[in-house]
């Protein structure tokens, strides 16, 4: 019995966990890094039309790889405001450098470490518009702000900054990227909190060991930051620096 179970663990850490990191490990050698942040490419992706073109209000998060080694592991959230008829985005990130909370620092769609980005939530027209200043209001109050709050892992961090933004905006309600490490950090000790998704809920130990049952998400295995899951919902599954792999 004792065998079997020592058995069942190695494969799953195999599969679930060691797998995945070596594939991921595989496409980064291929595509290879900037050498540095001075040398990646930071400017726009080219993803959005220029805000004048577009009049109704947006609110968007964004992902993209980060970067060097991380990239391997890891995804950059960022939100993405726009008021109806306004003539510019508003982009809002977390750095881990002077004060964390950048405003409109990059591009709205910019390159992250010379990753291009993905919309992985989009809301327009009059919900977005009546979102926003629900949004503006809990970034103002986002309760890691000051300088040397950032801790790259297991948070608060980048993705932790957006996860709480998305958790504790009533009407915003974001199934987050399955790789964006830090996004299940809930504070230190034992805490438990709404899914991103606001359709189950999530409980985390410092950020190091938790997991999410819902119905957007499915049922999910946090472990030291990365996710294991399975999302009934979308037909996917989600490992360790692949994230989410979808059939739909």
């Amino acid at each position: 019995m004792l065998r079997s179970i020592f058995r069942f663990i190695g494969w799953f850490a195999f599969l679930c966990i060691l797998l995945p990191i070596a594939i991921a490990t595989a496409i980064a050698a291929v595509q290879g890094w900037p050498a540095n942040w001075r040398t990646a490419s930071w400017q726009s992706a080219g993803l959005l039309p220029e805000a004048s073109a577009s009049r109704p209000a947006s609110v968007m998060v964004l992902a993209a790889r980060t970067g060097r080694w991380k990239g391997i592991f890891a995804e950059h959230m960022s939100i993405v405001l726009k008021d109806e008829g306004a003539t510019s985005w508003t982009r809002y990130d977390v750095v881990g450098w002077g004060n964390p909370v950048r405003r409109n620092a990059w591009p709205a769609d910019a390159n992250w470490y010379g990753n291009r980005p993905r919309i992985i939530y989009r809301l327009d027209g009059a919900e977005a518009a009546r979102l926003i200043p629900a949004i503006e209001k809990t970034i103002a109050a986002y309760p890691y702000q000051q300088r040397g709050s950032y801790t790259v892992w297991p948070g608060p961090n980048s993705n932790s900054f957006v996860a709480h933004v998305v958790r504790h905006t009533p009407g915003f309600a974001a199934e987050l990227s399955a790789a964006a490490v830090g996004k299940d950090w809930l504070g230190p000790g034992l805490a438990i909190a709404p899914a991103p998704s606001k359709t189950g809920y999530s409980f985390a130990i410092a950020g190091m060991i938790g997991g999410t049952i819902a119905r957007a998400e499915g049922l999910e295995l946090h472990l030291l930051g990365s996710t294991i899951g399975i999302d009934v919902d979308d037909l996917a599954i989600k490992l360790p620096a692949l994230g989410k792999l979808s059939l739909l």
